[in-house]
This record gives C-alpha cells, sequence and structure tokens, in this order.
C-alpha cells in the first residue's frame, strides 16, 4: 500500500556572469535574466533554442523550457541551470557553491488485474482512497441499459491498465480530464458495480432474475437515514492509492455515462496508516477491520462471500457477492469525554493494541482472538460490547457471524463548530441475511449513543469480467 519516493539529482553552480538590466517583464524578461546566470557556453546554447513551433508547448518569442532542458542535458549542463535557478527562486543573490536539489521521482504504481471470476476491490487489499457513488438508471429501455453496462466496463477495463487518453484537435473538447497529466497510471486503481433491488421493478424486465435476498435497506431501532444519502439502482465502488485516481476515474465514469445515469449520492473515504503497527484506526481511536475471514484462503471464501453455482439463488450470480454499505456518523466531541477504560468495555478490545480484554500489555498483538467461553457474564468483555455482540461465539450464532470488512473513514466536516466525521462501513457476504442478522444483534450495543447511522444501501456486486468480449451484467441481461 505504500510506495518509496527515490531521491535523485546533485547539481552544482559554477558562478554566474555579470547581468546588466533587460526586458522589464513578460517571458522575454525570464529569459535575458536565465540566461545571464549561464555560463557563456550555455547562454550560446540558449541561444539557438528560439523556434520551437505551438504543438511543442511554446508560443512566444525565446528558447522552450522543454527543448532547453533536453539540449541542457544532454550537453551536461543542467548543474549549472539547476544552481541559477534554485538562487533567482530563493530570492538570493548569488547561487550557493554546492546547492542541492531534489528530484522526486514519479510514485510507484501497480496494477490490479481487471478481468476475472470475481471482481477486483472484494477480495484486493484495500487501498488508501475511496469514492463509494450511488445511482439512478434513466436509461430508457433494457437495451440502454445494456449499452450502460458496456460503456462502463470498457471505462474500467481502460481507467484499471492506466494508459494515454486518445489525442483529441486542440479546438475540440478534450478525452480526458487531464487530473493525472497526460498519461495516467494505474494506480492500484478497482472499479466494483453492484446493483441495488430498486434496478429489479418493472422498467427493464428483470424482476424475475433478482438476487433472492437483495432488499432496500431498512432502517434499524437506531438508525436516522437521510433518504438523499440511501439506497440507489446501481453502486460503483471506486478504489485507488491515491486521492487523485479515484477522482479522476469518477469524472471519467461521470462524463461518459451522464445520458443513462444520474448520480444519487456520494461518500469519500480514506484509510489512516497503521499506527503504530498492525491494523489502522478509525477516527474514535480503535483498531479497525481486525477479525476478516483470510483473503488467501479459497475455501473460506467461497463459503463466506462467494455466491456459489448450484444455489438458491439465480444461475447469473455465481461469482458475485452481496454489498452492505453504511454511512456512519461519529459524535466524536462526546466520545472523546469517555474515559479509555470505559471506551475499551464499549469496544470490547483495549484500545493502544487492539487486542482482546484480557490482554493487559500494552504491546499485546493484535491478532489474539477474544475468547468468551470462561467469561459468561461479560465481566472481562462486557455482554454488549461491540465485537462480542458481532460475534457471541455461540452455537446460535455462528453462522451469522462472518462478513468480509472493507471499510473507510469519512471527514464531511462544513466549518466549525459542526463536525461530520465517520465510517463508511463497507461489508461483502454471500448471503445479505448475514449482515442484517449481525446488525440486529448490534442494536443493543454500548457504542449506540456514540453513533448514528445515515445513509447506504444493500447492493448486489456482479460477477466479474471474465474477458475481453465480457461485461458486466452479462449474466443478468442476456
Amino acid at each position: 500500500m505504500t510506495g518509496g519516493n527515490p531521491d535523485a539529482g546533485w547539481a552544482a553552480a559554477r558562478g554566474r556572469a555579470p547581468c546588466g538590466p533587460g526586458p522589464a517583464h513578460g517571458i522575454r524578461s525570464w529569459r535575458h535574466r536565465t540566461t545571464c546566470r549561464l555560463d557563456p557556453c550555455l547562454r550560446g546554447t540558449m541561444a539557438h533554442e528560439t523556434s520551437a513551433t505551438p504543438e511543442e508547448g511554446w508560443s512566444g518569442e525565446g528558447c522552450p523550457a522543454s527543448a532547453f532542458a533536453r539540449r541542457s542535458f544532454l550537453h551536461g549542463a543542467a548543474a549549472g541551470l539547476a544552481g541559477a535557478a534554485g538562487a533567482t527562486v530563493l530570492g538570493s543573490s548569488a547561487a550557493s557553491a554546492d546547492p542541492t536539489v531534489e528530484i522526486k521521482a514519479e510514485p510507484k504504481s501497480r496494477t490490479i488485474p481487471f478481468h476475472g471470476h470475481h471482481q477486483a476491490g472484494i477480495a484486493t487489499l484495500p487501498q488508501q482512497d475511496a469514492i463509494f457513488v450511488s445511482f439512478d438508471v434513466t436509461a430508457s429501455s433494457r437495451a440502454k441499459l445494456t449499452d450502460l453496462f458496456r460503456t462502463l466496463t470498457s471505462r474500467a477495463r481502460f481507467l484499471t491498465a492506466g494508459g494515454r487518453p486518445p489525442k483529441v484537435p486542440r479546438t475540440a473538447a478534450p478525452s480526458d480530464n487531464g487530473i493525472m497529466g497526460p498519461t495516467f497510471v494505474a494506480d492500484g486503481l478497482t472499479l466494483t458495480v453492484g446493483v441495488g433491488a430498486s434496478l429489479f421493478d418493472s422498467r427493464y424486465g428483470l424482476s424475475k432474475r433478482k438476487p433472492v435476498q437483495l432488499t432496500t435497506m431498512k432502517a434499524f431501532r437506531h438508525d436516522n437515514l437521510d433518504p438523499a444519502l440511501s439506497q440507489g439502482d446501481l453502486l460503483i465502488q471506486i478504489c485507488a492509492d491515491h486521492r487523485d485516481t479515484t477522482v479522476h476515474a469518477l469524472l471519467d465514469i461521470l462524463t461518459h455515462t451522464k445520458s443513462a445515469m444520474k448520480l444519487r449520492w456520494r461518500i469519500d473515504g480514506q484509510r489512516n496508516p497503521e499506527r503504530p503497527v498492525g491494523v489502522r484506526r478509525d477516527w474514535f481511536g480503535f483498531k479497525d477491520g481486525i477479525s476478516n475471514p483470510t483473503l488467501s484462503d479459497e475455501a473460506q471464501m467461497n463459503q463466506v462471500v462467494w455466491v456459489q453455482p448450484k444455489s438458491a439463488e439465480p444461475a447469473w450470480t455465481a461469482g458475485g457477492t452481496y454489498h452492505v454499505v453504511r454511512i456512519v456518523h461519529f459524535f466524536i466531541e462526546a466520545w472523546q469525554k469517555v474515559p479509555v477504560a470505559q471506551q475499551e468495555r464499549i469496544f470490547g478490545r483495549r484500545k493502544a493494541s487492539g487486542a482482546p480484554m484480557y490482554a493487559v500489555d500494552e504491546n499485546a498483538t493484535d491478532l489474539l482472538d477474544p475468547i468468551y467461553t470462561n467469561d459468561p457474564q461479560g465481566l472481562i468483555t462486557p455482554l454488549n460490547s461491540h465485537i462480542r455482540l458481532a460475534n457471541p461465539q455461540t452455537p446460535q450464532t455462528a453462522a451469522t457471524s462472518t462478513i468480509l470488512r472493507r471499510s473507510y473513514d469519512y471527514d464531511r466536516s462544513p466549518n466549525p463548530p459542526e463536525l461530520d466525521m465517520g465510517h463508511a462501513f463497507v461489508c461483502f457476504q454471500r448471503k445479505l441475511n448475514t449482515y442484517i442478522a449481525m446488525q440486529t444483534r448490534l442494536e443493543g450495543e454500548a457504542l449506540v449513543p456514540f453513533i448514528s447511522p445515515r445513509g447506504g444501501g444493500y447492493f448486489f456486486a456482479l460477477p466479474g469480467v471474465r474477458d475481453e468480449k465480457d461485461y458486466y451484467a452479462r449474466g443478468l441481461l442476456a
């Protein structure tokens, strides 16, 4: 999830010739001041660089910086230029004798395969940044709906691979928003597409193909759901290693699909670094998502996450999974007034280490499993603590206690003194009823006074796109 930024480049300034007054302003003035600081041989080199065309990025007199940089580098002259330019930027009257110029390398980029039996962004290790965006589909027919999914597929395939957008004339609208430059990198980007229960109404003739357990998210006892922040025909989860990548992908999707769907709600999230080690912390300061199935264990993932062939679900759903997004507001100010010992009993874990309550060492590992067999009355781990209600470790709750968590933290705070910070709770499971049963148990948790679920929805994350000929929801629409 992290990449190095190796530094490179040493430059040395060797002195400069005296400078007389030059043009007062504009590019000509910049050129005059710069060339005056160069050795005579470099001034000669730069003097010949005066005829670049607009297509090369130069529209005025003088030498184009790009051409000069290429030629001066090849002539071994970059050191003198860097030293002189450094002195000008810093406002110094003379370059230092041995300046150091830091040249940052481009961040490392990784490509997560797009094609596969399952969509990426589910069993993928969580990236740093995420956008969850829900849409109301406005396509006028089933054929137009199919075109929408084909378009989503082609854009996702292109964006997750990285590349250079098509060139267009300068007088035409750009083919790309340019946020990541003329050539964008994959940057660990994944796009995960899911469908909501409302897509299976009478508009497209899909009602008989609806996933068996897919339903509209109903409010639990303490929820305060905002209709403008809930539900939707279609959900796209956009995750990547950096913020500009997720925004770039979102704008691209909006540009290419605006005739067939409109934005309903959006929540942006981030994952904090693991401090000091282990699992990251949420805005309450507790480690989140410690208990999860092993992503590399295919048998466990098939049992817990992926819908299987020849099940009660429609045949087209095999390889997909139920996707839950819950937008949970945190009452940060109230939480900060609660003593740490009480916070730990509310969560059922130690705050510093993330370990179960029986582990008192601050350096205890968060990999320790909670054990309740010797604590039937909840003297160590309270019966109404968050983790104990989520998984009570009883035979009656065993089938509804394991989900794949993949959550993010959000901050939508307006101007002080208001705070709107919280948790974009995200999970995947083979059966939606697994999550619903778990969340029903949590209606009585001790954390209730400090949180307010305000939006989100239930969706079915589609099976993966198998190859270049395949597209999202082909099995559903065919």
